[in-house]
C-alpha cells in the first residue's frame, strides 16, 4: 500500500525539465528580437548620438580628470561610454517590460504563469532572455565604439561581462516590478519615461559625480542614492579590469530586493498583477 502511495506522490520537476522551460523561453526572447530589427536598431541610436554629436561637443566643456578607475587624463566620450552601455541595458529592461505588458494583453503571459513550474522561476526566466538580449546590444555597441577609439585594455570586453550581466539583472528585474502594476499597454510609455530619464540624467552616466557636488550637494546625494549609479559605476570599474565594492553590493542587492518585489507582484494571490485587462489571472 506504501509502494502505491508513493507511486501517487506528484514529484518535483527535474533540471532537465527546468531547463527546458528555460531554454524555451530564452530562444522565444531571441526570435522576437530578431523579428523586431527596429527594436535592435533603436537600441544602438540613442547611445550613438551621444557618442558622436554630444560627446563632440561636450569635450572642450567637461574635462575629466584623473579618476579612479582611470590612471590617465581621458577624452569625453571615454568617460560616458560605460554609462552609454548601461542605458541600452535600462531601455531594454523597460522595452522587455513593455512586451509583457503586451503579452499579458494578448494572453501569452496568462498563459504562461498558469503553467506548472514555479512562477518565480519563470519570471527569472524571462529576466534571463531580457538580459541576454542586452549583452548583443552592448557589444554591438562596443564594437561600434571602437571605431570611435574607445579601445579600453582587451581583457576589459570580459570582466566586464559579469557587470553586465547583474546590472541588466537589476534594470530587468525593476522594469519586471513596474509592469507588474500597469494594466494598459497605452499607460507604459509614460511611465517609462518618469523611470528612465531621471535614472539616467541623476547619476554618473555622463559626468562625475565630484562635479555634480561642486554644483549641487543635494543632487549629489540623490546620484549616490540611485542604483543606476552604481550600476555604471560597476560597468567602468569592470571594463578596466577592476572592481568597484560598494557598487557591486549595492547592485547585488536591489537585483535581489527588485526581483523578489515583482515575484511578489506577479503573485495573483496578492500582488498588483493578479487581474488581467480582461478580469482573468494576469
Amino acid at each position: 500500500m506504501s509502494s502505491i502511495t508513493t507511486r501517487d506522490t506528484p514529484r518535483g520537476f527535474s533540471a532537465a525539465e527546468y531547463m527546458t522551460c528555460l531554454t524555451g523561453i530564452v530562444w522565444r526572447e531571441g526570435l522576437r528580437f530578431l523579428h523586431q530589427r527596429e527594436r535592435f536598431v533603436s537600441a544602438l541610436v540613442r547611445p550613438l548620438v551621444w557618442l558622436f554629436i554630444f560627446a563632440a561637443g561636450f569635450r572642450q566643456v567637461l574635462g575629466i580628470s584623473i579618476i579612479p578607475p582611470y590612471e590617465t587624463y581621458i577624452l569625453y566620450e571615454v568617460y560616458i561610454a560605460p554609462g552609454l552601455m548601461a542605458m541600452i541595458q535600462l531601455f531594454n529592461g523597460m522595452q522587455s517590460s513593455l512586451s509583457m505588458v503586451y503579452d499579458r494583453e494578448m494572453g501569452n503571459m496568462r498563459t504562461l504563469l498558469v503553467s506548472p513550474l514555479p512562477r518565480g522561476f519563470l519570471l527569472f526566466c524571462k529576466l534571463l532572455a531580457g538580459t541576454a538580449v542586452s549583452l548583443l546590444q552592448v557589444y554591438a555597441f562596443l564594437l561600434i565604439a571602437w571605431f570611435w577609439d574607445i579601445t579600453p585594455p582587451a581583457i576589459g570586453y570580459l570582466t566586464v561581462l559579469p557587470a553586465l550581466i547583474l546590472s541588466g539583472l537589476m534594470l530587468g528585474s525593476l522594469g519586471m516590478l513596474i509592469s507588474s502594476g500597469i494594466k494598459q499597454l497605452e499607460s507604459f510609455a509614460g511611465v517609462m519615461n518618469f523611470v528612465i530619464f531621471p535614472m539616467f540624467f541623476a547619476s554618473s552616466a555622463l559626468y562625475p559625480l565630484w562635479r555634480v557636488q561642486e554644483g549641487s550637494p543635494y543632487l549629489y546625494y540623490l546620484c549616490q542614492a540611485n542604483p543606476f549609479t552604481h550600476a555604471v559605476e560597476l560597468i567602468r570599474f569592470a571594463f578596466y579590469g577592476q572592481i568597484n565594492w560598494i557598487s557591486l553590493a549595492v547592485v547585488a542587492a536591489c537585483t535581489i530586493v527588485f526581483m523578489i518585489g515583482a515575484i511578489l507582484a506577479y503573485d495573483p494571490s496578492r500582488g498588483l498583477a493578479r487581474r488581467g485587462p480582461a478580469g482573468g489571472e494576469g
